[in-house]
């Protein structure tokens, strides 16, 4: 639960109680796609049980889940097939099909396979706080995160959001804390990095599984090469790195965390839920606390 995490603030203009919730995102509940239908998304019971709430209240923590569907037609299928129509067409009529008729045919044939076509599946986490106006994506991808947020915001009246800043930038944050090779209270720098130069070059430095408290690591940011991702624990309770983007990838909760937390009854959905936005719920604050606070909207 939680691996990829894009952090986002709601507007204080917002609230709806649960009831207004569930009925919101009722009107957008996942459907799966049609025969001829490329994508499909909408909103599941997070908990996994049919016919359940689409919001579910766990502490403090209100949870949603988003499910996407996609059906795709390999290019290479289409192009060769089209190809196939296209010589049949000039064979029978003595007339090579144009550029505008080669797309038709191009959009005929994927329309023609798309019921044949695999279909993948994948689904998001979305974690709502509405007493400190948190919104938390679990997406590794700003598509899936946009995807999540155009939903969310069609399906709850009066929901804004905005990216959560911070007043120092993660990329001069980490640069400083690999020159000086030492972390703000609380964090502590692990074995993975990457380091990108800012010139037309865009030469690409990657560290994996190496220390990072090290000259020639000091050297290259120095020289120019900014860190675009760095591997960070906090507390010794949760490892993730930390994007450019201030997104934290590679979300692993430690072993201590569960300490106390292994009898039958703490298990499942809810214990998972209580325990990382509970870890969650501390981490952020210390983290934009070492990027230098929030930097709110004027």
């Amino acid at each position: 639960m939680f691996k990829n995490v894009m952090v986002y603030r709601i507007g204080p203009d917002w609230s709806a109680t649960l009831a207004q919730m569930e009925k919101g995102l009722e009107g957008a509940r996942f459907v799966p796609c049609g025969a001829s239908q490329e994508k499909s998304v909408g909103w599941i019971e997070p908990r996994g049980e049919a016919h359940g709430p689409l919001v579910e209240s766990v502490g403090r923590a209100l949870i949603l889940k988003l499910k996407m569907e996609t059906r795709t037609v390999p290019g290479s299928v289409v192009t060769r097939k089209a190809k196939e129509r296209a010589a049949q067409i000039e064979a029978s009529t003595g007339r090579k099909p144009g550029k505008k008729e080669t797309r038709a045919l191009k959009d005929d044939i994927k329309l023609e396979l798309m019921p044949m076509a695999f279909s993948k599946e994948s689904s998001v986490l979305v974690w709502i706080e509405p007493d400190t106006r948190l919104l938390v994506i679990d997406a590794g991808s700003q598509a899936k995160a946009d995807d999540v947020l155009t939903l969310l915001v069609q399906s709850l009246d009066g929901l804004a959001v905005t990216l959560l800043q911070t007043q120092l930038s993660p990329t001069a944050a980490m640069s400083e804390w690999l020159i000086t090779q030492e972390a703000p209270a609380g964090l502590s720098v692990d074995r993975e990095c990457e380091l990108k130069a800012a010139d037309e070059s865009k030469a690409v430095v990657r560290y994996t599984r190496h220390p990072l408290d090290t000259e020639e690591v000091r050297q290259y940011v120095q020289s120019g090469k900014l860190p675009t991702r760095l591997a960070l624990t906090w507390d010794s309770r949760v490892s993730f790195v930390l994007t450019e983007g201030l997104q934290l990838k590679k979300l692993a909760f430690l072993e201590v965390v569960f300490e106390g937390a292994q009898s039958a009854q703490d298990e499942g959905f809810d214990a998972d839920v209580a325990i990382a936005t509970g870890e969650l719920r501390r981490l952020l604050p210390d983290l934009i606390a070492a990027l230098g606070g929030e930097q709110l909207a004027a």
